[in-house]
């Protein structure tokens, strides 16, 4: 199962020019044909450089899938590694070849038993153990690497395969041992038969409810290479193309996706690596076929409690392979309304609810609250968004608990958006479903950003960003790259914020994300505002009333709405901002949340003259105390301070400023916290030092510095560094520069020892 959460590592490197050639030759690929190309040549960078000569040039853009056979991938590797094998005595290559069919594609765990059946002679093994080529163990054969265990499967003539595979189906014989057995089989047949088809098929769907998609991917692909139905041939294709997306391979999803057909699975896969809006088109005229059609798939009824094992006749089946569920249409219109919110253009969510109604079909509660959002009526949004926040119960479905984390942020409950989008990654790792699990970070994000806890989510949106890049969600990751600029330009990592926003924005506005760039526009507003410079921060916040795929988002531009104000009132423009405001509170009022209600009476405290701005900051400040955006509040009590200074209420403004400051420091927000100490050497008063222990290394970093210096403490270079975080190696190079500045030293030796001591404390 495909669950990278960093780039493979560079393992069996023996020259580093090798490894150079590799790291020059990527330089120019985009970062998600980067990640998926190491990691499909199980992280060997010496077959990455012969791989990445052999790319077509829209493979290389990622606008075609990858290769994903090792033969297509790196032939000349491939064959050094077989000329190896073939050094070796006929008796060793046959043990290697039955250990080899025993582990790759699908692991089947059966070598002893086919030894002890075939009575087999293991001593011939210890050629290949001289060779450095493999090792018998305690339970089968350890091959020295990946690319050597598949040449010694690939040596074997077809003849000697097939008998291997036909003797691993003996021995395979327990009930839970039924779809391995089906495997073997199949890999053992001469040429197609309806009945062994039928018989991979259904065992691919139990292997699926089983949550073991790699092996269902295996199974129903060969499947449909023994069925001599062309219809029956396409179905099993589209459902190998749906195991193999489920489970992370979207190189191979997509090509078995070319061969077969439905809009569905175009629009699936289109939602997270292509155009939203035609994924949503798509998705939505899937909707409309399933919704008048209404026929459930054979996938349903082979994975049924009644289902018998042995092969039905054929039975036609609809085209939502990709989602095989007990619903197909609300699934379908779920992710109708996922495309509609990643595209920014909400009005979609209105249309995609007009055809729910026409199909009398009871649309997801984030759909008909988005929906009625977008027409003004508020109340009905808050009703519906609530019932699908409330569905967050432990297990259950992950695209409804996504869906209900997603409700929860719009309703600004962020411990309920924490929980559904944590439940959405466990649920999804239970099923297999690898892809689904970084989509569930993209949205507790938010969550971790407002609540304060930078460093956390900081370290989990990378991991997340790593995982959507390897498991071909690019729209994801630009999500995510999106949030990981939020992040850094709360942390007051400038270089970072911008390059990840710049990376987010481009790939935004060429596949009608509006969603990640508005996102990455806040995350450059906030900076600006952070950062003392107003007029910018307002210039910005201000585009993100720009509608349109690509160009705004009407969420954030709400979300942003108390930002927008405070820079707008710093820059004496509040016709605009007033507005904003209005509609902002409207919408606090009708959620009731009382975050949204917090900031709703600081921008009114903001927009009031003088004295009268009091009472209102005082309001927002109660309000806090029951929410749960700690990071906010902070701002709050740094505003009110400002605020009291002027007014001269000297000691209150001290006591707000000291609470926002050592917020600030808590956080790592130094920019913000840079503005309070302002603010208190205007008072005459002194700032008080960040908390920690003096000695401790880690107070002195950003969250973003101490990613890097635990990296090149632990030996990476600066081009690895910059590889596993998706940044340039100028920026990292920028970052040691000020890991070193910060910590008063010379060298990475120097670091090393220094980390070594902080985290033996």
């Amino acid at each position: 199962m495909l669950t990278p959460v960093t780039p493979p590592p560079l393992e069996g490197t023996s020259s580093p020019h090798l490894a150079e050639t590799w790291q020059d030759l990527a330089a120019g690929l985009p970062e998600g044909v980067r990640v998926r190309l190491l990691h499909a040549v199980h992280g060997d960078p010496r077959a990455a450089a012969e791989a990445v000569r052999l790319l077509g040039a829209r493979q290389s853009a990622g606008l075609d899938p990858l290769p994903t056979e090792p033969a297509e991938l790196a032939p000349a590797w491939l064959r050094a590694h077989r000329a190896e094998i073939r050094e070796l005595p006929d008796d060793t290559r046959l043990l290697l070849l039955l250990a080899a069919a025993d582990q790759y594609p699908v692991a089947t765990h059966a070598f002893l038993r086919a030894v002890a059946a075939a009575r087999l002679d293991t001593r011939p093994l210890e050629a290949a153990e001289a060779a450095g080529i493999a090792h018998a163990s305690a339970t089968g054969v350890v091959f020295r690497d990946t690319w050597t265990r598949i040449a010694a499967y690939e040596s074997g003539s077809p003849a000697d395969r097939r008998d291997v595979h036909r003797l691993l189906a003996r021995v395979l014989r327990t009930g839970g041992e039924t779809s391995l057995r089906s495997w073997h089989r199949g890999a053992g047949a001469l040429g197609p038969s309806t009945r062994l088809a039928a018989e991979l098929g259904a065992a691919a769907t139990r292997s699926r409810a089983a949550g073991r998609l790699p092996l269902a991917r295996a199974l129903a692909e060969r499947a449909a290479a023994l069925s001599p139905d062309r219809p029956e041939q396409t179905v099993l294709l589209a459902d190998a193309a749906a195991y193999a997306w489920q489970a992370g391979d979207g190189d191979r999803a997509r090509r078995l996706a070319a061969l077969s057909d439905g809009d569905a699975l175009t629009g699936v896969l289109a939602l997270r690596a292509g155009n939203a809006a035609e994924a949503f088109d798509a998705l939505l005229t899937a909707v409309t076929a399933e919704g008048e059609e209404g026929t459930p798939s054979q996938a349903n009824v082979l994975n049924s409690p009644s289902a018998d094992p042995s092969p039905p006749s054929p039975a036609p089946r609809p085209r939502t392979a990709i989602l095989d569920v007990p619903d197909p249409a609300l699934h379908l219109l779920a992710r109708a309304t996922e495309a509609a919110i990643y595209t920014g253009d909400l009005r979609r969510c209105r249309d995609a609810a007009l055809v729910a109604r026409r199909l009398g079909i009871v649309p997801p509660g984030t759909l008909g609250g988005l929906a009625a959002a977008f027409e003004g009526r508020y109340e009905d949004a808050r009703d519906l968004l609530a019932a699908a926040a409330g569905r967050c119960g432990p297990g259950g479905d992950p695209t409804l608990l996504l869906h209900a984390g997603i409700a929860a942020l719009l309703l600004g409950d962020h411990t309920l958006a924490a929980a559904a989008t944590v439940r959405a990654a466990a649920s999804a790792r239970v099923r297999g479903a690898t892809v689904t699990v970084a989509q569930a970070m993209e949205f507790r994000a938010y969550a971790d950003f407002w609540t304060g806890r930078p460093r956390a989510g900081e370290a989990a949106a990378t991991d997340a960003l790593w995982q959507a890049y390897a498991t071909g969600q690019d729209n994801g990751a630009c999500h995510l790259q999106a949030a990981l600029a939020m992040f850094a330009a709360l942390t007051g990592d400038a270089e970072v914020c911008r390059e990840r926003a710049a990376t987010a924005r481009s790939y935004a506005r060429a596949h009608g994300l509006g969603l990640p760039a508005a996102l990455a526009q806040w995350a450059l507003a906030y900076l600006d505002l952070s950062s003392g410079r107003f007029a910018a921060a307002a210039a910005r916040l201000r585009a993100l009333a720009g509608f349109g795929p690509g160009h705004g988002h009407r969420a954030i531009r709400h979300m942003a709405t108390p930002h927008y104000v405070e820079a707008a009132v710093r820059t004496d423009d509040t016709r605009v901002a007033r507005a904003a405001h209005a509609d902002y509170h409207r919408w606090a009022s009708a959620v009731r949340s009382p975050d949204d209600l917090a900031l709703s009476a600081r921008c009114r405290a903001l927009l009031a003259p003088g004295a009268e701005a009091i009472e209102h900051y005082r309001t927002a400040l109660d309000l806090h105390a029951s929410g749960t955006r700690d990071f906010e509040r902070a701002r709050t009590e740094l505003l009110f301070g400002s605020a009291l200074r002027r007014l001269r209420h000297r000691t209150e403004a001290r006591d707000r400023l000291h609470s926002a400051l050592e917020a600030f420091e808590h956080f790592g927000a130094p920019h913000c916290a840079a503005q309070a100490r302002t603010e208190l050497r205007a008072l005459g008063a002194p700032a008080t030092p960040a908390p920690g222990a003096p000695d401790d290394p880690t107070v002195r970093l950003t969250a973003q510095q101490l990613m890097v210096a635990r990296m090149a403490a632990d030996g990476a270079t600066n081009r690895e560094i910059a590889t596993r975080l998706a940044l340039s190696p100028r920026t990292i190079d920028h970052h040691l520069r000020g890991v070193f500045t910060r910590l008063g030293i010379r060298s990475r030796i120097e670091l090393v020892r220094l980390l070594g001591e902080g985290e033996g404390r």
